[in-house]
């Protein structure tokens, strides 16, 4: 059983910095709620990502139904967060999203995950939203 939810974004870091920060907070999964989780940063798209997490022992979920909608992600890289907030709000309430925060809050019960998106600063990134959502303390992680 567990106490509380991290978050983490990967902008300003590489993957190894990423890994020891995950691995200093005891973090047996991330779960990648990027809609699309690719990246141009090397390392970080879904496939070399999830590779390297699993060399670390960190396991990796992708779960593409708790990401920001195409409109929210433009709201959000032309610095409209509220915009963004109330775009992704009104998407996770949607059924998908719904079913999906579901299961991750039964899976952030029972061991230490870290939501992982791109934004380095959590108050502009919906994975703060997502975390406070499920309903447990939530940490933020700097790598």
């Amino acid at each position: 059983m567990t106490d509380s939810i991290a978050t983490i974004g990967y902008e300003d870091v590489t993957p190894d910095r990423l890994v020891a920060a995950l691995r200093a907070a005891g973090v047996r999964t991330v779960v990648d709620v990027r809609a699309l989780a690719n990246s141009r940063r090397p390392g970080f798209a879904k496939t070399a990502l999830s590779a390297t997490l699993a060399e670390a022992g960190i396991g990796y979920r992708h779960l593409r139904a708790l990401g920001t909608p195409a409109a929210g992600r433009q709201a959000a890289r032309e610095g409209r967060p509220a915009e963004m907030r109330r775009i992704f709000g009104a998407h996770l309430a949607g059924v998908e999203a719904q079913a999906a925060l579901a299961d991750l809050r039964e899976q952030a019960r029972r061991e230490p995950l870290c939501l992982l998106c791109l934004e380095a600063d959590p108050a502009h990134c919906h994975r703060t939203l997502v975390a406070e959502a499920v309903g447990l303390p939530v940490r933020h992680l700097s790598p």
